[in-house]
């Protein structure tokens, strides 16, 4: 039997199944698509099982990952509703829906873990935000979640309060990273560098920077300094993003995504 089931199976559930079969088998996982051919195609491609049903799923596994898109949440919710037991878990990686929405949705007994993963998992370096009220789990339970999400990246425990603002820093914050890389690169290619090798070298410089500010605990105000010559070039860079409105762009993207999160259920 199968410990662990995803109800949905898009880019962010794909990254966290895929991370996490480097620390779980095959056969402990099972999952549910609405489009068959995407069942059929994740399964050929990881050797987990579907199932034809959510509700098949919600009788087969002790862990419920309900990982779909927050507008079908309702309909999924109201599906499951009746069929989730007491020592089952439910793990809502859906943003927009507190823990008091899930268990309005599913069951006022439901026990549910809130959590805001990031695609990265994929190649397990994810950070997920996790949440939820830690009287009501086993010592089993709450170790199974930090496998889970250890097993694709790093996690941490924040009040629930918090997780509208963990989307920012952690959930839709890789894809302004994407774009600050394909910048970059655009830039270099102007001038000159093959597209290829100006990728290859952006993406290590912001690997390596990411790794200088989580090893080294300096502040990176502290970090940039350092990179920064009296009347040299990066200086000269950075007036430029300055002018340009770099940080405040940064900002207002942080503010539009957390106001997007209170409107999505």
């Amino acid at each position: 039997m199968a410990k662990i089931g995803f109800i949905g199976m898009g880019n962010m559930a794909g990254a966290i199944m895929k991370g996490s079969l480097k620390t779980f088998a095959p056969e402990d996982i099972i999952f549910f698509d609405a489009s068959a051919a995407q069942a059929e195609k994740v399964t050929a491609e990881t050797g987990v099982a579907h199932v034809s049903s959510n509700i098949e799923l919600v009788n087969q596994v002790k862990y419920i990952v309900l990982a779909v898109k927050p507008q079908v949440l309702p309909a999924v919710m109201a599906e499951i509703k009746g069929h989730v037991k007491e020592d089952q878990v439910v793990i809502s990686i859906a943003a927009g829906f507190a823990i008091a929405d899930l268990k309005e949705g599913i069951g006022e007994q439901t026990r549910v873990v809130r959590v805001m993963p990031n695609t990265p998992a994929l190649v397990g370096e994810g950070m997920a935000g996790v949440a939820y009220d830690a009287a009501l789990f086993n010592d089993e339970e709450k170790a199974m979640v930090e496998t889970l999400f250890t097993s694709i990246g790093k996690m941490e425990l924040v009040n629930e309060n918090m997780m509208d603002v963990v989307a920012s820093a952690s959930g839709c914050s890789p894809a302004y990273v994407y774009m600050f890389i394909e910048a970059l690169a655009d830039g270099c290619v102007k001038n000159g560098l093959p597209r290829a090798l100006a990728y290859k070298m952006v993406s290590q410089a912001v690997l390596g920077s990411a790794k200088m500010v989580l090893e080294t605990g300096m502040h990176p105000g502290a970090l940039k300094d350092m990179v920064c010559s009296p009347g040299g070039t990066t200086i000269e860079g950075l007036a430029a993003l300055e002018e340009n409105n770099f940080r405040g762009a940064i900002i207002k993207a942080c503010d539009a995504n957390f106001q997007k999160n209170k409107l999505l259920k």
